[in-house]
Formats: C-alpha cells, sequence, structure tokens
C-alpha cells in the first residue's frame, strides 16, 4: 500500500452516533482526504472499520492502532478475507503494543514482553489460512527494536505524539521504500495561550504513558516537560497551533522529515467531532 496525501485520525469516527460516524467519513471522502485513522481501546474495532468502508467509496480506513492484546490475528486475518476486493484494497492495519496501564487495568501483570508478543501477533496472520498481506499493514513503531520489525515484516511505520525528529529517525531505520504514515495533533488556534491550553487536553493523556516518554527522551525531551501535562516546547513539538498556513507548514516539515502520509488529530475545547475544522483544514491540506 502506498499511501499519500493528507488523511484523519480521529476517536470520533469510532465511537458514537453510528448514523454521524457515517455521514462524517462520507464527507471525508467528498473532500479529499486520503484516509480515515481510528482508535482501538476495546470493542469490536474491525465492525467499525467496515462502517466506515460502507459509508465510503474512495478512502482508505486504518487502524491507529488494532490493539494486538484485544484480539485474536487469525481472526483479523480471517475477517479481512471475508471482505469484497475494494475493502481489501482500502483497509490498512495499523498494530500496536498499547501501553502497560491500559492492559493491566483488568488483567494485572499481563502487559509483558511487548516486542515478543508483537512478533506473535505477526506470525499469526501470516498463519492464516489466508494470510494478512504484509504490505496492507503497519506497525506504531517508536523505538529502534520495533522499527526493525516494522521494516522486516510490514508496510511501514504509524507513529504518534512524535515530533518531526522522529520521522527522520523512522526514514532512516525503515529506508526509503517503506510506508511512514505518521500522526500529527492540531489545534486551529492562534493565540499561544488559549492554544496550548486546548493542546494540553491531548497532551495530558500521553506525558503520562512511559511507551512516549521514554521515546521523547531521545530527543532531548525531561522530566520537566512531561510535568503539568506538559510544557510549552513539548506542547509546540507535538502539536501543531495556528492559523491554517501555519498548520500546513508543519505538515510540509513531517513531509520534509520522511512522511509519507500525514494524518491530522484535531483537538478542540470541547468534545464535539470537528467536522468543520476538517472542512475548513481541507484546502490547506488535501492534494498536497
Amino acid at each position: 500500500m502506498r499511501l499519500t496525501g493528507t488523511g484523519v485520525w480521529s476517536g470520533h469516527l469510532r465511537y458514537g452516533d453510528a448514523g454521524l460516524i457515517s455521514d462524517a467519513a462520507a464527507e471525508l471522502d467528498e473532500l479529499g482526504y486520503s484516509a480515515a485513522w481510528i482508535p482501538d481501546v476495546g470493542g469490536d474495532v474491525l465492525a467499525s472499520v467496515e462502517q466506515l468502508l460502507r459509508a465510503t467509496a474512495h478512502i482508505t480506513v486504518a487502524t491507529g492502532i488494532l490493539n494486538i492484546w484485544m484480539h485474536d490475528a487469525g481472526e483479523v486475518a480471517d475477517r479481512r478475507a471475508s471482505w469484497d476486493d475494494d475493502w481489501q484494497r482500502r483497509f490498512l492495519l495499523g498494530l500496536g503494543v498499547s501501553h502497560a496501564p491500559l492492559i493491566d487495568h483488568e488483567n494485572p501483570g499481563r502487559y509483558q514482553k511487548p516486542y515478543s508478543k508483537m512478533v506473535e501477533f505477526l506470525d499469526g496472520l501470516d498463519r492464516a489460512e489466508v494470510p494478512f498481506p504484509v504490505d496492507a499493514r503497519v506497525l506504531a513503531a517508536l523505538r529502534p527494536r520495533m522499527l526493525a520489525l516494522a521494516r522486516d515484516r510490514a508496510a511501514g511505520v504509524h507513529p504518534y505524539f512524535v515530533p518531526a525528529e522522529h520521522v527522520a529517525k523512522a526514514r532512516e531505520v525503515v529506508g526509503p521504500d517503506k510506508l511512514v504514515a505518521v500522526e500529527l495533533a492540531v489545534v486551529l488556534d492562534s493565540d499561544p495561550s488559549t492554544a496550548r491550553e486546548t493542546a494540553r487536553r491531548h497532551t495530558a493523556v500521553y506525558v503520562n504513558l512511559p511507551n512516549y516518554t521514554n521515546n521523547l527522551r531521545d530527543f532531548g525531551f525531561g522530566d520537566e516537560d512531561f510535568a503539568d501535562r506538559g510544557s510549552d516546547r513539548l506542547v509546540d513539538a507535538i502539536v501543531a497551533w495556528g492559523d491554517l498556513d501555519t498548520i500546513a507548514r508543519r505538515v510540509s516539515a513531517m513531509r520534509e522529515a520522511g512522511a509519507d502520509h500525514v494524518c491530522i488529530q484535531v483537538i478542540r475545547r470541547d468534545d464535539e467531532m470537528p467536522r468543520a475544522d476538517w472542512r475548513e483544514i481541507a484546502p490547506a491540506l488535501v492534494g498536497h
């Protein structure tokens, strides 16, 4: 799969009213976004994928990510094999090892050897009656070992909550021919105070997760950057805030660092689905 262009990453496309989700997905397709990415923190994520595929005609539907602790690899492969050619062609399976606090919440101690768990899951995809194609899956890889696994056993990587410097590192590890599809949080607000406050609704979640903070330490961030929902320095590196031109420059910076595809995650002050924001942003990003 050679995914390019600009996509949308949104939990609103996974959890909520089914009719509104279908309408929003159809509009994203019409606006020209190249992919719709959805998270997985429990439930039948492939049913949500099917809903988005049913509502659209062109857009790629991707998991960002399918949680490998919550699904069986063989069942995932079988489910994809049951779809028609168009749905199979438009589905990109993003896989991730998730985080210990989530996985251990109801099963203390379950989160063990995440790298080995990913290898086991990939083996399961390969052993399925209809093997899941290597070129239709990406890994949410951050550190060198998982990046190398993505290079060797997937179409590429889906970095999340990373600065542009990480994209350059990922590209160096996976090589020139693999897919790098990076998530970028955005806030449509040019006021530094209010924009950063909105951005911290996003960063507050992830500065408490070691998988992300350990990766960010490689790029010079430290404990002071992870305190109080994230320092200004961290917020500015992770979240693109400002007017449309500013956000477009940040997307371009990700591409210049080595990304083939950038999926924007709009962060708002409220919890509403950001359809108006997607419409406003599209002319500046779609087709670029």
